[in-house]
């Protein structure tokens, strides 16, 4: 029997907590839920999920503060529940570590979607192929530990919304990437129209390589972003 994909569900709508939980049963998924932080807390303790979907506006802990803490011990990906009109909190919620968002006017199919290709992807990182480390300039990745290792030698573990990002760029070095190739690779989607979700994700990931005497991804006029720098495998 094929391992069935476990998600979490944080939302204090128990009306929606329920309607998504029917819907994705039926769909072959395990469904487990959480009103709160302290719920999510305790599920987590018990396993990690899959995917976990977070509302933003929850009592207690918002889902900001969650996403927060969930990276500093999970890659797991996450799902952010937003506002109808609240860019402010898909910006935040991308900054701290979500791998995507979605509004609450979402139908269940298009929820769907986004979760099938989040877990696509995340299937993907696990599954990489070819050397574990790749060197660029003076910068080392660990394929396998998803940890970027600076010049000066320290370690970072990437979320996943970072690593595949990163692991793109490394796989097309020197060539301009749009976002929409972007988006479709990490994602599974193209960008909606003045969506600046993969901007925000660029300049995280642009921090994270931070390098005063070299621009290690450039931004391309028209043409999306490209990462400058030579590419070597090792074993």
């Amino acid at each position: 029997m094929a391992f069935q994909k476990r998600i979490l569900i944080v939302d204090d709508s128990e009306e929606l907590r329920d309607a998504l939980r029917e819907y994705l049963t039926k769909s072959g998924f395990e469904v487990v839920t959480a009103a709160d932080g302290e719920e999510m807390h305790k599920v987590l303790a018990v396993g990690e999920p899959s995917l976990i979907i977070l509302d933003v506006m929850l009592p207690g802990d918002d889902g900001f503060t969650l996403c927060s803490q969930i990276r500093k011990t999970s890659n797991v990906p996450i799902i952010m529940l937003t506002a109808v009109t609240d860019e402010i909190d898909r910006v935040t919620g991308l900054e701290l570590g979500a791998d995507d968002y979605i509004t609450k006017t979402f139908s269940p199919r298009e929820l769907l979607a986004r979760i099938k290709a989040l877990l696509r992807r995340s299937q993907f990182n696990q599954g990489l192929e070819g050397a574990r480390y790749i060197c660029f300039l003076d910068w080392k990745l660990d394929t396998l530990a998803r940890v970027l290792v600076t010049p000066k030698g320290e370690e970072s573990t990437l979320s996943g919304a970072d690593f595949s990002l990163l692991n793109l760029f490394l796989r097309h070095p020197n060539k301009p990437l749009s976002r929409n190739i972007i988006s479709e690779t990490i994602r599974g989607r193209e960008a909606m129209p003045l969506e600046r979700g993969i901007d925000i994700q660029v300049s995280r990931l642009r921090a994270k390589l931070e390098d005063h005497d070299h621009v290690l991804i450039r931004t391309l006029r028209n043409e999306g972003y490209m990462l400058s720098a030579d590419v070597i495998h090792e074993a």
